[in-house]
């Protein structure tokens, strides 16, 4: 579910210098300067296309550890099915039309994204600081370190803005990320979705349950 840079943002972990180098070693025709409010096709995507490709390998090789089940929820109706592809924001607020586009991602091998996001929203409903500082240091180890195999793709000043936040965490330490998640997932998964076979055979009555459901 800020403002546009001037250039595109480097990596931390190491990684920032290599994605730069790549960028500049590959000029490519129309290119564009990453930016919130286009939705172009620049380096920041290629960034999050090689994540997703070293996710899937990671995922055959190691097996990575059964992710939680999804939420529970009725069985979305045709036109309530029909509704998800209005926009972005309808298909998030409905818990059925999570679970399905996060059965999408999972084919696409970018499940964390919608993890990650569900992980903040119910961090923001903490009141207590004790458990509020547990929970951010969960999401911080499983989705924002450089160590992670689920890893989500964040620009520097994100990633700075969560370290700084982190030494003294609260509720909303991730929402900065969280927002950029949520515009990677509508720009770069949400067409694809609207035209998988996953979203095409619910408009037509069919059912989609997820393996773990």
């Amino acid at each position: 579910m800020g403002g546009g840079l001037s250039e595109t943002p480097a990596l931390v972990g190491g990684r920032g210098g290599r994605s730069m180098a790549t960028t500049q070693n590959s000029q490519r025709p129309n290119a564009c300067c990453f930016c919130w409010c286009c939705c172009c096709s620049c380096s920041w995507n290629e960034e999050e296309r090689r994540r997703r490709s070293r996710r899937k390998r990671l995922s055959q090789d190691t097996k990575m550890e059964l992710i939680p089940n999804c939420e529970a929820c009725t069985k979305p109706s045709v036109e309530e099915v029909s509704v998800w592809s209005q926009s972005f924001d309808k298909l998030m607020r409905n818990p059925a039309g999570r679970n399905v586009f996060r059965e999408f991602l999972r084919t696409e091998y970018s499940e964390e994204n919608m993890l990650f996001w569900l992980a903040c929203e119910d961090l923001k409903r903490e009141v207590s600081k004790s458990i509020i500082e547990e929970k951010a240091r969960s999401i911080y180890e499983d989705y924002i370190s450089i160590l992670s195999p689920k890893e989500v793709s964040l620009d520097s000043r994100v990633r700075e803005m969560i370290n700084r936040r982190m030494e003294e965490p609260t509720s909303h330490a991730f929402e900065d990320a969280q927002l950029q998640i949520y515009t990677l997932m509508h720009r770069d998964s949400y067409p694809r979705f609207l035209s998988s076979s996953i979203y095409k055979s619910l408009t037509r009555g069919g059912s989609r349950t997820s393996s773990e459901s």
